[in-house]
């Protein structure tokens, strides 16, 4: 089955370029599955031909937003991703966030508490 990766368009926040942690391997992962990738890290650097910035970008039609960040390292971020409007936003274990997952609901943005990697891996993720 062939996946169109425009219709996953996915922003990493948290990425990193270090490839013991999650946030790199969700973008590896989310490559190989031909999924439009976006993302936004402390650091800037590349995975797999995807540039991690630093600073919040502009993005149309975004599906997902799948967090690497714990709730204290996304007070800054809170507003620009309900901006984003995007269909969902993933908080990986660890990355729950009361304030956020409230205004994600008021904004109709569907909230999913799973792990990224788990989600490509048995196909929720295509859900």
């Amino acid at each position: 089955m062939s996946i169109d990766g425009s219709k996953y368009k996915t922003l990493v926040l948290g990425a990193s370029i270090k490839g013991s942690r999650f946030s790199h391997l969700a973008i590896k992962s989310l490559v190989k599955n031909n999924i439009e990738v976006f993302a936004i890290g402390a650091h800037k650097g590349m995975v797999d031909g995807i540039s991690i910035v630093t600073e919040k970008i502009e993005l149309e039609n975004l599906h997902t937003v799948t967090i690497y960040l714990n709730a204290q390292n996304q007070s800054s971020y809170i507003d620009y991703i309900v901006t984003l409007n995007p269909k969902r936003i993933i908080f990986n274990p660890g990355s729950e966030n009361p304030e956020l997952l409230i205004k994600a609901r008021q904004n109709g943005i569907d909230v999913v508490f799973n792990c990224t990697l788990v989600m490509l891996n048995n196909g929720s993720y295509f859900k």
